[in-house]
């Protein structure tokens, strides 16, 4: 079982940055696609970004060049930086790695808060 813990959420005032940290119990970061969810009060999940951590890396439109994903391999560890942040990316945000076999592993969530 792959324990998923995430930290870093906040508030923050618009404009301003917050970086994510996700840390995982095993490697799995380094087989799986791995990346980031959203959840706002009423709305459904939203995949942010996911990346393979090679090459292949998506991000949702409306955090394109403002949030970056990368995986720091020997801390285990999944990070988003999130700049230029506006109200509407207040969300809870999911950390989450889908191993090759198509399990999924979700981190408890943390939570952003953007205010204006």
């Amino acid at each position: 079982q792959v324990q998923l813990v995430e930290s870093g959420g906040g508030l923050v005032q618009a404009g301003g940055s917050l970086r994510l940290s996700c840390v995982a119990s095993s490697d799995i970061f380094s087989i799986g696609v791995m990346g980031w969810y959203r959840q706002a009060p009423g709305k459904q999940r939203e995949l942010v970004t996911s990346t393979t951590g090679g090459s292949s890396t998506f991000y949702t439109d409306s955090v394109l060049g403002r949030f970056t994903i990368w995986r720091d391999s020997g801390k285990n560890t999944v990070y988003l930086q999130m700049n230029t942040l506006k109200p509407e990316d207040s969300a809870v945000y999911y950390c989450y790695v889908r191993h090759p076999t198509g399990t999924t592993y979700w981190g408890q969530g943390t939570q952003v808060t953007v205010s204006s």
